[in-house]
């Protein structure tokens, strides 16, 4: 068994004045950022300053993209031609991929974000969408994608590297989706129980639904996401639950 695991957390999300989470602790704990760049979260400075402190940390960096919807926070679908589409996934990308080129500290990877991502996942036109974005600008970045997703099928038919994530903090459908958040038990709540939801998976080498349901599946990732009241905490108990159980927390790079 591979015991090589990556921990990931979505971050560089705060904007003007208002703040989203804690990055400079979620940077000292886990091996990946995935950055936003400006349509869901993100502004320049913020771009800037979270990279500087990914590159303090030594944690490897990606673009986040998202549908052009800041005041939804790019969780509300969106129906766009897929020309414009990846016209805006471009744009965000080379965003980000500017700054941190000035920066020092390279993009390795892309991982879309809310509502663009859960589309990416069920519908395949649109991940195709993403995976010709990515492919028109570096084929060489990493595709950090739901297991078991139509995305990271797609990504693998367009050559890109995949690397298949799983939710620390999320429970999934028998189908492999996430239940929506607008239903009960979407959520994973607290440190010990995420990561015994996370040990789960990982042992089974499969998704685990609600209902018990086993997906065999390639996990390469593990998402926290920042924007939670225990994202921190929870971060920490998964990174020192895993090393305890003897697997390897490593940059997506070193996959």
């Amino acid at each position: 068994m591979n015991r090589k695991i990556n921990l990931n957390a979505d971050l560089g999300e705060s904007f003007g004045a208002w703040t989203m989470g804690n990055d400079g602790e979620m940077l000292q704990l886990v091996g990946s950022a995935n950055l936003a760049c400006g349509f869901h979260g993100g502004d320049p400075l913020v771009m800037r300053n979270t990279l500087r402190l990914a590159q303090e940390n030594r944690v490897s960096v990606g673009a986040h993209p998202s549908y052009p919807d800041l005041q939804g926070f790019g969780r509300r679908p969106m129906k766009m031609a897929p020309d414009e589409l990846e016209a805006a996934l471009l744009y965000q990308i080379a965003a980000l991929d500017g700054m941190a080129g000035c920066e020092g500290w390279p993009v390795t990877h892309v991982k879309p974000h809310g509502a663009l991502n859960n589309a990416a996942c069920s519908d395949r036109a649109v991940a195709e969408t993403v995976v010709r974005a990515i492919v028109a600008y570096d084929r060489d970045l990493i595709l950090l994608a739901p297991a078991l997703s139509q995305l990271a099928e797609a990504g693998r038919a367009g050559g890109l590297r995949v690397v298949e994530e799983i939710f620390a903090d999320r429970a999934y459908q028998d189908d492999g989706q996430l239940v929506p958040r607008s239903q009960p038990g979407a959520m994973i709540h607290g440190a010990e129980a995420s990561l015994q939801h996370v040990v789960r998976m990982l042992e089974a080498g499969a998704l685990v639904s609600q209902s018990g349901k086993r997906l065999p599946t390639a996990i390469g990732s593990i998402c926290v996401h920042g924007d939670g009241a225990d994202a921190v905490a929870t971060a920490r108990h998964l990174r020192d639950g895993l090393s305890a159980l003897g697997y390897e927390l490593v940059a997506l790079p070193a996959l």
